[in-house]
C-alpha cells in the first residue's frame, strides 16, 4: 500500500498514541538515523525466506518515513546497504535493490505530495545502472521539497566515506588550494556524503545488537544511541516515540565527562 498524504496536524491519529502526552514536541532531534537490522531473523522465526524479512523491512520503512514527516522531523537517515553486504549471496542483494527500486517508484508521488526530499548518501559506482537511475529520478523530482529530509545510506560504509573525504582533501593539497596544516574538521565535515546535514541527534539500533556497525562513525561522535530489541520489520510508531521519548529523558554532554566538579584532576 502506498504511503498516504498526511498533515502534521494528524500526528494524534499515530497508532501509540497513548504515549503522546510523554513526547515534547517542540524538543525532538533535528536529525533521526536508524540501523534497520532484523529482517533476516523475523523470517526465520516465521520459517519464511529472507526476502520475505526484506520486504516486511519495507513496509517499516514506509510506517518510519511517514511518522517522521509527521512529526516534523528535520533530517531521517536510514541505513539500507552496507559496503560490506555485497558478500551477501547474488539472489540476495538482487531481491533488496528490486526492492528499492519498487519503493521509489510507487512512494515518489507521496514523497513529493508530503513535501519529502529524497537523497542517498554512499558510493554510488558500484550501483546497477538502473538502481541508479532511479535513485536520481527520485533524487530530481524531490530536491526542491523543504520538509523531511530523508537519506538512504546504500552501498554505505563509515570508514569508506572518510576514506572519501580524505581524498578529496586530499586533490585540494595537491592542486594548492588548501594548505595541510588548514585541514581541520571543518574542512573534514564539508567532505563528507552528508556535508549539508546535521550530525544525527539519536541514533537507533534495531533488532538488540549493540554495536554501529560501520555507519556514520564520524557523525555520531555526540549522538545518543537507543537500542530496541524490536526486529526492524516489526519496527513502527510506537517503536519510534518510545526512542524519541527516551532521547528527550537524556542529559546530552557534547564529550564531557560530567559536572565539572566529577572530572578527575
Amino acid at each position: 500500500m502506498a504511503m498516504r498524504s498526511f498533515e502534521i496536524a494528524t500526528v494524534s491519529q499515530i497508532s501509540g498514541e497513548d504515549l503522546l502526552p510523554e513526547l515534547d514536541l517542540a524538543r525532538l532531534p533535528r536529525h533521526v538515523a536508524i540501523i534497520m537490522d532484523g529482517n533476516g531473523r523475523w523470517a526465520a522465526k516465521r520459517r519464511l525466506p529472507r526476502a520475505a524479512g526484506h520486504r516486511a523491512g519495507a513496509d517499516a520503512v514506509r510506517r518510519t518515513v511517514e511518522t517522521a514527516a509527521r512529526l516534523g522531523l528535520e533530517c531521517l537517515t536510514l541505513y539500507a546497504f552496507s559496503t560490506e553486504n555485497w558478500k551477501r549471496p547474488r539472489y540476495e542483494i538482487r531481491a533488496l535493490m528490486d526492492l528499492l527500486m519498487e519503493y521509489l517508484r510507487r512512494e515518489l508521488h507521496a514523497l513529493k505530495e508530503n513535501n519529502i526530499q529524497f537523497r542517498m548518501i554512499g558510493r554510488s559506482e558500484e550501483l546497477h545502472i538502473s538502481v541508479l537511475e532511479q535513485i536520481r529520478k527520485a533524487e530530481l523530482a524531490t530536491f526542491q521539497n523543504t520538509g523531511l529530509r530523508l537519506n538512504i545510506a546504500l552501498n554505505y560504509g563509515g570508514r569508506t566515506e572518510i576514506v572519501d573525504a580524505f581524498r578529496r582533501l586530499a586533490g585540494e593539497v595537491a592542486a594548492g588550494r588548501l594548505k595541510p596544516d588548514e585541514v581541520d574538521e571543518d574542512n573534514i565535515r564539508r567532505s563528507l556524503y552528508t556535508h549539508s546535514l546535521p550530525d544525527p541527534d539519536l541514533l537507533i539500533r534495531t533488532s538488540g545488537e549493540m554495536r554501529v556497525s560501520n555507519f556514520l562513525l564520524w557523525q555520531i561522535a555526540y549522538a545518543e544511541i537507543h537500542v530496541t530489541e524490536t526486529l526492524w520489520p516489526d519496527f513502527g510508531e510506537r517503536e519510534l516515540f518510545a526512542a524519541l521519548i527516551d532521547y528527550q529523558g537524556r542529559d546530552r554532554r557534547y564529550g564531557r565527562v560530567g559536572d565539572l566538579e566529577e572530572v578527575p584532576a
